[in-house]
């Protein structure tokens, strides 16, 4: 049975997108972060939230070129989770591996309600 791994972020780039060549690809990597806002009594809270992500290939040469720090965003893609090990402790990191990526695609949040989802 092949299970669901799809992740959908709008998102802001907390810093221009980093290339790095292999000797077969390009990959890049991003940093994001996404805001979540939610009524705590009579208050509104934001939270905000920070993902890696890495792109490859004609993807991440499009976004290096598009995008920059600040600008809004809106990834599809899949978690990967690695795992290793480091001067005898185990070590993981969970990041997004972009399948799309659009530009200023971002819906611009009025003030929250109790219904409102970010």
């Amino acid at each position: 049975m092949n299970q669901q791994n799809l992740v959908v972020l709008e998102c802001n780039l907390c810093r221009d997108v980093e290339l790095k060549h292999t000797a077969n690809s390009v990959i890049g990597k991003l940093s994001v972060a996404t805001n979540r806002f939610y009524k705590s009594g009579e208050n509104f809270e934001k939270e905000v939230s920070f993902f890696d992500v890495d792109c490859f290939g004609d993807t991440a040469k499009l976004v290096a070129e598009k995008a920059k720090k600040g600008d809004e965003i809106r990834i599809t893609g899949r978690l990967k989770q690695s795992r290793w090990e480091q001067d005898g402790q185990k070590r993981s990191q969970v990041l997004v591996v972009a399948e799309r990526i659009e530009f200023g695609t971002k819906a611009k949040p009025g003030t929250p309600t109790d219904e409102a989802e970010f």
